[in-house]
């Protein structure tokens, strides 16, 4: 794996942790956790309760694209108490264009990120999602205390934030 994920695409080669830092911090939580059924390499992101009860998110198995450098895809665990949902996220952690794409039922959805920017409840999942893969020394941490962080790998923290829902079949979404 290029060190830092991004690597050279992001201009600091050797600026944050590489892929395996962020299987052993899983690995770690897992552990901790000590929750069956999940991926030894699953990274929570977020816990919250919902009308479904607890809904758990996190990320495991991040890959780079083996053409095209600071794009990665990554799993998307998505947990309530009666069922997870598995799919697939690709992020691009170039700093001229970070974003992340993801699926909603029958829509895939892109949002293009301002890391360093203001973090609000519609964008904090995409934020840390996309810390997670991108630079996962930061992971976990709140996107909204990285601004300085990202500043100092590059990023302006004045890109606009945009999304955009296109038509999309499920199974293409689906692991």
């Amino acid at each position: 794996d290029p060190p830092g994920h991004c690597g050279e695409a992001c201009g600091k080669s050797g600026a944050a942790a590489t892929s395996p830092s962020l299987r052993q911090a899983s690995a770690t939580l897992e552990a901790a956790e000590g929750q069956k059924g999940r991926p030894a390499n699953l990274l929570m992101l977020q816990e919250r309760i919902s009308h479904q009860g607890l809904l758990s998110t996190g990320v495991f198995d991040p890959s780079p694209d083996p053409v095209l450098p600071g794009l990665w895809r990554v799993k998307l665990w998505r947990e309530t108490p009666d069922r997870v949902n598995v799919s697939v996220d690709v992020v691009n952690c170039d700093p001229s264009s970070p974003m992340r794409l993801t699926g909603h039922d029958d829509r895939l959805v892109v949002r293009e990120l301002n890391p360093g920017g203001r973090i609000t409840l519609a964008n904090r999942l995409d934020h840390l999602v996309w810390w997670a893969v991108c630079f996962p020394a930061h992971a976990g941490r709140d996107p909204a205390t990285l601004s300085a962080v990202a500043r100092d790998m590059g990023f302006s923290g004045r890109l606009p934030e945009r999304e955009q829902v296109l038509p999309a079949p499920v199974d293409r979404l689906r692991e």
